[in-house]
């Protein structure tokens, strides 16, 4: 009996990770083992979205997104519907994985997520135009903290003109759930990511970049408040890509690595850099390492090609010479004994 009332005091009991309910093409599920036209959510935390082309997609708690196809979610404009606002809502944890692109849009965001959002390996693109949105932040992506990793590929861009609205590519905020500057920071592991908005391409109070490096701005750094430029205001257009030797095909900014990983690791010094600093010393390491094959190539040629051939030649001239001198010598040494010998017999 006590146990029960201590059950329904703390809202009973407690459960795996999982999306109550979810809100998709219109309509409202509360179990899973339903689908649609590209669309289906096959257990509590997992929804698989294959060539879905509809209104937006929102859920109570976690879920993991599985993306097959080329996939959209636009903004619900229904005058009753639970969602108005954004491409994609998640009160809780999202993760985006698969081989899929996803292509989120609304008027405030592309895609909301309360907690973390992760983006694994897929390709997403989340767009917000601010229509009818005053004293709001407008974004492509709003979240509590972020992470782009495993190759993943995210561009997020926001726009808009109304009274108090603040735009940005990315907005990470706390949101009241108690997560503080650990809730608002972002992470890109060897992946890219590409965030628009005139007050800050990305706007959020920490961050690291692993296996990757700022392309835009030149000498960006994480501040306090978000990306910074070389000058320490907010960037309003920030571009990551992986930090690599050999770049993927199509990529034209490697020319640009030289003046920003210099900047870069003299920004991560500075306080307000903070993780960049760690990050950055990757361009240093990297950029010995493509050139100094090359001058080792030519150091071992060079050695093989002067030294050793040089030394071979110089003892092979030099033995025969040895050898001369001895032979010499012995018969020298036989025929002064011979004239000695045939006077000794001519005396006697």
């Amino acid at each position: 009996m006590t146990i029960t009332c201590l059950c329904v005091l703390l809202g009973g009991p407690s459960y795996a990770a999982g999306a109550e309910s979810l809100i998709i093409a219109g309509a409202t599920y509360y179990e899973p083992g339903v689908s649609g036209p590209g669309w289906a959510w096959t257990d509590a935390d997992h929804l698989e979205l294959n060539d879905y082309a509809g209104e937006a997609i929102g859920a109570e708690g976690d879920l993991v997104l599985t993306l097959a196809g080329q996939n959209s979610v636009t903004e619900s404009h229904a005058p009753d519907a639970d969602i108005t606002l954004c491409g994609m809502e998640v009160w809780g944890n999202l993760t985006l994985r698969g081989t899929g692109t996803l292509k989120a849009t609304g008027s405030q965001c592309g895609i909301h997520v309360s907690q973390a959002f992760a983006v694994d390996g897929c390709t997403v693109n989340a767009r917000a135009d601010g229509a009818d949105i005053t004293d709001e932040a407008v974004a492509g992506v709003i979240a509590g903290d972020m992470a782009v990793r495993a190759g993943g590929r995210v561009v997020a861009a926001g726009a808009g003109t109304g009274a108090g609205v603040r735009v940005y590519g990315v907005y990470l905020q706390d949101a009241g759930l108690g997560a503080g500057a650990a809730g608002c920071r972002l992470s890109v592991d060897a992946s890219w990511l590409d965030a628009a908005g005139a007050d800050g391409g990305v706007a959020c109070l920490s961050g690291s970049l692993v296996s990757a490096r700022f392309v835009a701005p030149v000498g960006g750094a994480f501040g306090a408040s978000g990306v910074l430029d070389a000058s320490g205001a907010m960037a309003p257009h920030v571009v990551v890509v992986p930090d690599v030797a050999t770049p993927p095909a199509g990529e034209t900014d490697r020319g640009e690595v030289p003046g920003g990983g210099a900047s870069e690791t003299a920004g991560g010094a500075g306080p307000a850099a903070g993780q960049p600093g760690a990050s950055s010393p990757t361009d240093p390491a990297v950029k010995p390492a493509a050139t100094s094959p090359k001058t080792n190539i030519t150091t071992k040629t060079t050695v093989t090609a002067s030294s050793k051939p040089k030394t071979a030649a110089a003892t092979a001239v030099t033995l025969p010479k040895t050898a001369d001198n001895s032979w010499i010598a012995a018969s020298l040494t036989l025929f002064i004994l011979g004239t000695a010998l045939l006077a000794a017999a001519y005396r006697c």
